[in-house]
This record gives C-alpha cells, sequence and structure tokens, in this order.
C-alpha cells in the first residue's frame, strides 16, 4: 500500500468518477485504474463498485475512505512540521479566484512566491465566489480571492483589499441620465443587468433588494463586469456594478443607490495559515496588495496638491 494509492482512491471517491479523478491527481485513467485495482488486491476487497456509470464506494470502500484521508492528513503533517522546522516550503498549493477577475496584486504575489519558492507547484482556478468560499472551507483551495457582501466569511481568515458601494450604471440617453442617484424602488422600472447569484456584488444587490422587499426586473446576467457593461452600453439594461468597476467604462453614468448601504468587498480568504507554503503566499499577497496601493496612492498625489 502507498500514499498515492490512497491519493487516488480518496479522489475517486470525492469525485465518483475515474476520468475526473485523474485529472484531478494529473495521471491518465488507465494508471489510476490501475493504482486502485492494485491497492484493492493488497487489501484484499474491493473498494469501488464499477458496476455503474458513476463510480460509488463499497462498504469496504466506506470504511476505508475515513482512514484513507487521516493516512494522507497525517502524512502532510509530517511533511509540514519538518518543513516548519526546517524553513523549507515545498508541496503544492490551489489558489481561487473569482471569475473574469483582472486584480494584478494577485498575479504579483504568486510571481513573486513562484520565484522565491520554485518547489510549489501552484494551480489556479475560476470560479463564483459563493463556489470559492465553499472551496476553501472544504479544505479543496488554499487561498481564495472572492467577491464577498461579509468580511470574512463565516470560518475563514480574510484580508479585505477593496470595499466600496454599488451603483447603477446607465448608458447616455438613458431616462435616468441627469441624476446622481436612485432608490431601487426606482430600479424596478427599468430592466437589470448583472452578475450572476453566487458572485460578491450580486449577492449584495439580493440582499438590499430583500429588505426592501423589492424584486428587480434582472433582464440578463454575465459573469465578467466587463461584459455587463457593454450589455448596458447597448440599451439592454441598467448595469449593477461596484464604483471602480463603473468608472471603467467612460460611456456609462454611475448612480449612487441610496438605499444599499452594505459595500462589496473583495478580499482573500483561507481556512488555517499553518502550512508554511500557505502562510508565505499569504505573505506575499500582502504585501503585493499593500504595494499596490502604496503606488496608486503615489499617482494621485500631484492631482491632489
Amino acid at each position: 500500500m502507498e500514499l498515492r494509492q490512497l491519493e487516488y482512491f480518496v479522489a475517486v471517491a470525492e469525485e465518483a468518477n475515474f476520468t475526473r479523478a485523474a485529472l484531478r491527481v494529473h495521471i491518465s485513467q488507465s494508471g489510476i485504474s490501475a493504482q486502485i485495482r492494485q491497492l484493492e488486491h493488497d487489501l484484499g476487497a474491493a473498494l469501488i463498485d464499477r458496476s455503474t456509470r458513476t463510480a460509488r464506494l463499497t462498504a469496504a470502500g466506506e470504511a476505508a475512505l475515513v482512514h484513507a484521508r487521516a493516512t494522507l492528513a497525517a502524512a502532510a503533517g509530517v511533511r509540514d512540521a519538518v518543513d516548519a522546522v526546517n524553513q523549507l516550503v515545498r508541496g503544492r498549493l490551489v489558489v481561487g479566484m473569482v471569475t473574469a477577475c483582472t486584480v494584478t496584486g494577485l498575479f504579483d504575489a504568486l510571481a513573486t512566491f513562484h520565484g522565491a519558492h520554485p518547489g510549489v507547484d501552484v494551480s489556479l482556478l475560476e470560479d463564483n465566489s459563493d463556489h470559492l468560499v465553499e472551496r476553501v472551507r472544504s479544505g479543496d483551495i488554499d487561498l481564495a480571492l472572492v467577491g464577498t457582501a461579509t468580511t470574512p466569511p463565516d470560518g475563514l481568515e480574510a484580508f479585505p483589499i477593496i470595499k466600496e458601494r454599488l451603483v447603477a450604471a446607465v448608458p447616455p440617453n438613458h431616462p435616468l441620465i441627469g441624476r446622481t442617484s436612485v432608490t431601487l424602488a426606482e430600479l424596478c422600472d427599468h430592466a437589470i443587468v448583472c452578475m450572476p447569484a453566487g458572485t460578491g456584488i450580486r449577492t449584495v444587490f439580493d440582499q438590499a433588494c430583500a429588505v426592501s422587499d423589492i424584486r428587480p426586473n434582472i433582464a440578463l446576467q454575465a459573469s465578467a463586469p466587463d461584459t455587463v457593461a457593454d450589455l448596458a452600453l447597448r440599451g439592454l439594461g441598467v448595469a449593477i456594478l461596484s464604483e471602480s468597476m463603473a468608472a471603467g467604462f467612460d460611456e456609462l453614468t454611475a448612480l449612487v443607490l441610496e438605499d444599499v448601504e452594505i459595500p462589496a468587498v473583495l478580499a482573500l480568504v483561507w481556512k488555517s495559515a499553518a502550512r508554511p507554503a500557505l502562510r508565505e503566499l499569504v505573505r506575499h499577497t500582502r504585501r503585493a496588495f499593500a504595494e499596490a496601493e502604496a503606488e496608486a496612492e503615489a499617482t494621485q498625489l500631484p492631482a491632489l496638491r
């Protein structure tokens, strides 16, 4: 019995599919199948029921899964303990990022971290904020950049990066042009273009509407803020964006949402920074965003004089 076989077994159990499990652990499907068959041979029992399209655990597999996870966790703990003593950083980190995010501070942090610790394998994936938060809680993702209405989300540590209000962005010749603010009730008379459920901005907007017992007319949804803005510019609705997002589109006019007090927050979240590799990555991300903020403030100084 080998640790890699236990890792493959846990992957198949969690994915309920040999193909997805093989992609997750970066080997071929035939390779993962062969290793699990060898594990079953060593244990003298079938762990996976292969009679259907879904890979299901047998009774023996259910019993083995708890111990397989504990064994892998213990092995990782041994490595982390030694790394902590020797001040070495190695292993694998999974980093999540809200879909269509273009915050360069995270990319800068990943670049400097990779340069300092090339022995760490870093994977980057995109998803909506709700899914990312849950995957950080489950341990599937180590660190994630998410949009949220609360900081930190329950059970997680967080480093807020941006906190700003939502706005209603309208194109030229829209009936709301000429105003500086609008209420949620007034928005009900217009089609809305916004980001999908599960994103931080949509969560803030939905919560505010629920408090006021308002049901907005969500005409179109798009994951990327640029797409939301483009749809609004084409006259398909009022875009719900953050202040900084709307500021990137000169043709849109941003109106303050008078009765939305909850800010949209962009934050880094993680469950625990006990692992040396994750602790180092958190340190790099804090420094990268602090430097980016200082640079932004420096560029604004001439205009303030």
